[in-house]
């Protein structure tokens, strides 16, 4: 299916239908964003809702759950690591240290609803320690070290970007981005951070973000292929 990328919202698949009268978009179950369109309908339709219903995706992104597998020994984050554990007791999910432990009872599964949240809000739980550990040294260190200056940092995770900037310099950072390469925090840390002179993507805005990340044309392809979903 074909791809297009936004912005604000990464990766949007397009999806032609004879069955389709209309362009609509809608969460597909990894968390980006996939549109339908009737079979000969332009692609820059897709583009103009898009820019036209910002304020109603964001509230939509920051609603869905997208669809995850869960699985033992499973990577969370920097540190962390699922561990499932058979159970003759009830359900149970437990972080200890750097390990979230599950314990399963007879008869359930990682795919249960009930199962899924609760797993969910400790990985959430999980990546928002890491991402507090982590994230405001390396915002104050990029800071500094290119010149920099911002108001506070906050912390989300129901957003479908990874950081914005306020004209005052507030900067949030969505706590998902500690499932990300070193080197691609790098890229959205330094991204909001040349926010903090120019509220744009002019090539002044660029020519700041390439002197703090020379690869960022690299680093932002490659986030693309990502959503900031937990």
């Amino acid at each position: 299916m074909p791809i297009i990328h936004d912005e604000e919202f990464g990766k949007i698949t397009i999806r032609r239908s004879a069955r389709a009268s209309q362009v609509r978009l809608r969460v597909a179950p990894d968390g980006t964003l996939r549109a339908s369109l009737p079979l000969y309908a332009p692609t820059f339709l897709v583009k103009r809702l898009i820019k036209s219903s910002r304020s109603e995706l964001r509230d939509l992104l920051s609603k869905a759950q997208p669809t995850l597998e869960y699985t033992d020994g499973m990577r969370v984050g920097k540190s962390h690591t699922l561990i499932v554990r058979p159970s003759l007791g009830a359900f149970q999910i437990n972080r200890r240290g750097q390990q979230i432990i599950i314990s399963l009872p007879e008869g359930k599964t990682l795919e249960d609803t009930t199962i899924v949240r609760a797993v969910r809000d400790a990985i959430i739980a999980a990546l928002r320690i890491e991402a507090k550990s982590y994230l405001p040294k390396r915002l104050s260190f990029l800071a500094n070290k290119f010149g920099f200056h911002y108001k506070k940092v906050r912390f989300s995770h129901a957003s479908g970007r990874w950081g914005s900037c306020t004209s005052e310099g507030t900067i949030s950072l969505n706590i998902a981005l500690m499932k990300l390469p070193f080197e691609q925090i790098d890229y959205v840390i330094i991204h909001e951070l040349a926010h903090t002179r120019h509220l744009n993507h002019s090539p002044e805005f660029w020519s700041l973000v390439s002197e703090g990340d020379p690869l960022y044309k690299e680093h932002r392809q490659a986030l693309k292929r990502e959503a900031p979903t937990i």
